[in-house]
């Protein structure tokens, strides 16, 4: 198996057909979790009053043949042969790899690579700190430590995907992505 694959998707709703289509994504959604190889699948709907009509879907695969299968099954076709009257003009489609995948964005626009790598390092800096300061006294002196680097490893995955990446993005969103002049 090769590494895990994101694909981020964006597909324009015509005005009429926002509701129609926001139904067949969520129940195409669900469905399509049990495809072999899917590994999740993420929703991107538009600001509430912004006035947008772009969707974003990412999806992530266990690896490229996964991936490839999953946009040849007769399940991803139907889906496509049921939103066309409910989408404007051709979908985008855009892989993401490495620090991309904390950024993605319905609009398919990213920060500048360098600006991920810093907002990445800011936080892994002080997780990678935290994560062991907490977990190491709670497993005593005596615990193996090859399961305790497990363990710390696998908190500091939970915080930084769960907490203080989604923090950190939000409350610099301004400076990713300044608005357009």
């Amino acid at each position: 198996m090769g590494d895990p694959i994101h694909i981020a998707i964006t597909r324009r709703v015509r005005k009429e057909r926002v509701g129609d289509f926001e139904r067949a994504l969520a129940d195409f959604a669900s469905r399509s979790l049990t495809e072999p190889g899917t590994r999740g699948v993420h929703c991107l709907h538009p600001p509430p009053g912004s006035g947008s009509r772009e969707y974003g879907i990412m999806r992530s695969f266990a690896s490229a043949e996964d991936r490839q299968a999953f946009y040849e099954s007769s399940i991803y076709k139907d889906w496509l042969a049921q939103i066309e009257p409910m989408v404007e003009g051709e979908a985008s489609y855009r892989e993401l790899s490495g620090l991309e995948a904390w950024f993605r964005d319905p609009n398919g626009s990213q920060p500048p690579v360098w600006k991920m790598a810093l907002l990445t390092w800011i936080a892994v800096w002080p997780v990678s700190m935290l994560v062991p300061a907490v977990v190491m006294p709670m497993l005593g002196p005596s615990f193996s430590p090859t399961l305790a680097a497990g363990i710390v490893a696998a908190g500091i995955v939970v915080v930084l995907t769960w907490v203080a990446m989604p923090l950190l993005i939000k409350l610099t969103q301004g400076w990713l992505k300044p608005p357009k002049v």
